[in-house]
């Protein structure tokens, strides 16, 4: 386990080379005169005595100390589920106050699964680091699993809990693509949490979220196709009421269908639609609507419970709902400029290489979002994640492949249908462009859309769009930006990290995320310690976290950074790896009295009890 600042680093370069003694002492007092001799006949005066020495110099004052940050981190909570087969044994995570209990999705199995870990108290002596200083040992354990499937078919996204009416909400996708998922809802007033009912949602519910208040519950659902898009539902948001505690029979169903002509006045505003309308795929003439693109991912919730905030990541937008009246707007999100800012954007170039590159620009594509206030008005905070879209589906070999309308034929995937997705050394890039060498030492490696760019379709890109932003953001309630981290998180990691840094989640070998979406900034939490509002940014390839104070939005400062994972080049991979879910627990609710961030590491199949306290 590691725990770095880099404002430390910061003030000590600050300090270096300045003079740090103390003064020197004050002189010593003048010694005393001497007594005159006794009047004689005739006799001499006695003579004037010495002066007294010099006092001592004064101690040297102590060297300037580096500056603390104002938090104190540890680990004190760790429990491994599935240790055998670990990857997605803990990805999304839900705290309940009133029993301290830790809610876990378990997707390792064939079966969805939710297991229930005790957080009541924490033997911090039973954490032992490894030669390596990581954490592999636990202290917490399951005492509890909830199997999902016999109430409700699919398999669990997402997980939620209400404590004004000790609710559990799970998000259950459907097996087959296309069909309506399920929102299963427990009552987790007891010893042993009880089902309660199933409500229908939309495609693909992706996450599950209660307002504060309890009254009501949103879904996002993401309806993704099938791998040939001979099925493409359209993503929604799902709105369940909750009245005295008793959950409607029926959800609220919100579509995108009225935007199914503002195709253009979407894309103006910095939205994006790639999929493969026009192309013959698999015998069916393929046509996208905007409402069958959009995918909704994540959901946050305004404070005074007049908004859901909805991120659609793969088209780089946000839903904004009005839950007093369910009327839904779009924002586009716009593009980052990489001219202001720095990245290294090649995985071959086997140094730490940060450039500017003119010309080249980031989709900001939020995964996990969440919302605050201040002076009264509504902010939302973004993690930049980005992602692209791959669509395979079955083919006997390449031949068949290619009479079905597939692009290429892999033994693995099978045939892709579809993919917006190409290094930039694949692409012919205009003059503007001619700074570059588009090769493995600069721009070619990078991985950039292909369906935006070419402005005036030649066929030569005068422009670059990549994957996330390679940050966190945050927006003011009407699309604007208010603050972005710019390149941070990447050249903090590279200064703690040096050649291990934009390493990936399931090995250890340093640069190899370079080129795709560099440390890959997924989870996001936001908690308030004190009087102060954190936010804690988990990079889902690093494995570590960032913490800003964003208490006011218009003067963020970087805080700290901590992990638990090993990184020795090609060692086995240790620690807790790729955060997927997060959930902050304030002190007053907390076993320990002070704050706790509840961490679900998918890879390692890990969850993580980091505590959070005022120094």
């Amino acid at each position: 386990m590691f725990k770095h600042s880099l404002i430390a680093l910061s003030l000590l370069a600050l300090l270096t080379g300045c003079s740090l003694d103390g003064d020197d002492g004050a002189t010593g007092s003048q010694g005393q005169q001497g007594v005159a001799g006794q009047d004689g006949n005739d006799g001499q005066n006695g003579t004037n005595g010495s002066d007294g020495q010099d006092g001592a110099n004064g101690q040297d004052g102590t060297n300037g100390t580096n500056a603390n940050s104002m938090l104190e981190i540890s680990l004190v909570g760790r429990a491994v589920l599935n240790a055998e087969s670990p990857e997605g044994a803990a990805e999304i995570v839900a705290y309940q106050a009133s029993k301290k209990w830790i809610y876990a999705i378990n997707s390792s199995g064939s079966a969805a699964v939710v297991e229930v870990i005790p957080a009541t108290s924490f033997d911090t002596a039973a954490l032992v680091k490894n030669n390596e200083g990581v954490i592999t040992t636990t202290n917490l354990t399951s005492t509890m699993t909830i199997n999902l499937n016999d109430n409700t078919p699919g398999d669990a996204n997402s997980i939620a809990v209400d404590e004004n009416n000790q609710l559990l909400a799970v998000a259950m996708a459907a097996k087959t693509t296309g069909g309506a998922g399920q929102i299963a809802f427990y009552d987790i007033s007891g010893a042993t949490p009880a089902f309660v009912k199933n409500v229908t949602a939309g495609a693909l519910p992706d996450m599950v979220t209660f307002t504060h208040d309890g009254s009501k519950v949103v879904v996002a659902n993401e309806g993704e196709p099938a791998g040939d898009y001979s099925v493409d539902p359209e993503g929604s948001i799902s709105i369940i009421n909750i009245t005295n505690g008793v959950v409607a029979n029926t959800a609220i169903q919100l579509n995108f269908s009225a935007f199914n002509t503002k195709q253009a006045e979407l894309e103006a505003q910095g939205i994006v639609f790639a999929n493969p309308t026009g192309r013959t795929i698999n015998g069916k003439l393929i046509n996208t609507t905007v409402a069958m693109d959009l995918e909704p991912e994540y959901v946050t919730i305004s404070k005074d419970n007049r908004f859901a905030y909805v991120s659609i990541q793969e088209n780089n937008a946000l839903a904004i709902v009005d839950l007093s009246d369910n009327s839904l707007n779009l924002v586009g999100l716009g593009f980052k400029d990489w001219s202001n800012y720095t990245m290294d954007a090649s995985d071959k170039d086997k140094k730490i290489n940060f450039k500017k590159y003119p010309g080249l620009y980031g989709m900001y594509q939020p995964d996990t979002i969440s919302s605050y206030t201040w002076k009264g008005a509504n902010f939302i905070v973004s993690a930049n994640e980005g992602d692209g879209r791959e669509y395979f589906f079955d083919a006997a070999d390449e031949a068949d492949c290619t009479a079905k309308g597939g692009l290429d034929y892999d033994k693995d995937d099978g045939c892709l249908a579809y993919i917006d997705e190409s290094r930039a050394e694949d692409l012919t890039l205009a003059s503007n462009f001619a700074y570059l060498n588009n090769d493995d030492d600069d721009i070619g490696r990078l991985k950039v859309t292909t369906v935006k760019g070419d402005e005036n379709n030649d066929g030569q890109y005068e422009a670059l769009y990549t994957y996330g932003a390679r940050s966190f953001t945050i927006w003011d309630s009407n699309g604007l930006v208010v603050f972005d981290s710019g390149d941070q998180i990447e050249r903090i990691t590279a200064s703690v990290h040096g050649a291990q840094f934009n390493n990936d989640e399931d090995t250890n070998e340093g640069d190899t995320r370079s080129d795709a979406k560099g440390p890959e900034p997924e989870a996001l939490a936001l908690g308030q310690i004190g009087e102060r509002t954190f936010a804690f940014v988990g990079l889902e390839r690093m494995g570590s976290i960032m913490v800003y104070d964003i208490t006011n939005p218009y003067d963020v400062k970087f805080e700290d950074y901590f992990y638990n994972r090993g990184l020795v080049e090609d060692a086995e991979i240790s620690g807790d790896l790729a955060p997927e879910g997060m959930a902050f627990i304030p002190a007053d609710k907390s076993a320990t009295g002070k704050a706790l961030l509840v961490i679900g590491n998918e890879i390692s199949g890990s969850v993580a009890v980091w505590q959070i306290a005022e120094k």
